[in-house]
């Protein structure tokens, strides 16, 4: 295990954070609908994320970006409509590059964005994964987010679920 740093991205590591994501994804495209892939595709690949509120966090391992995730403020539309604005902040495009999986990256990252949300004050923090997501789920699970099924979608209308989560800090001394 080299050496890992978590920290901002910055404006000119988007394009790479975005293959990134789509090499990370691109595990579950055969498990999926060909629509459900596209819409998956284009919504990791949008510039959607650009607003400043939006904090786009990677991490380096031995200088090299292998990971990276998205934390939504509160109140953010970040589903386009699909859900409610939600009043805890949102972890987001959760991506670890296929060769530097199982090194505790996802987890560093999680743990970044719950340290993040505590240190603004918030009371919880949500997420949302698809149901073929099983890995991710299960390390959501790890964490202690309980599932909050009300928050749920159905992106692409094919019977594929996003599935919502949400992880209380008020109950807990993580």
């Amino acid at each position: 295990m080299g050496h890992m740093i978590i920290r901002d991205a910055v404006a000119e590591e988007i394009p790479l954070i975005q293959e990134l994501r789509l090499q990370a994804y691109e595990i579950h495209a055969e498990k999926i609908p060909q629509g459900h892939w596209e819409a998956l595709k284009q919504a990791i690949t949008s510039d959607r994320d650009k607003t400043s509120e939006i904090e786009r966090i990677v991490v380096e391992l031995d200088g090299e970006i292998v990971g990276s995730v998205v934390l939504y403020p509160p109140m953010t539309d970040a589903y386009e409509g699909n859900v409610a604005a939600l009043d805890f902040p949102e972890i987001r495009m959760l991506a670890v590059a296929p060769k530097a999986q199982g090194k505790g990256i996802a987890s560093a990252l999680i743990s970044e964005c719950i340290t993040r949300a505590k240190a603004k004050g918030c009371r919880s923090i949500g997420l949302h994964t698809g149901e073929f997501m099983k890995r991710a789920m299960k390390l959501y699970e790890h964490f202690g987010f309980e599932r909050i099924p009300q928050y749920d979608f159905e992106p692409a209308n094919d019977g594929i679920i996003v599935k919502a989560y949400c992880l209380s800090f008020d109950r807990e001394n993580l």
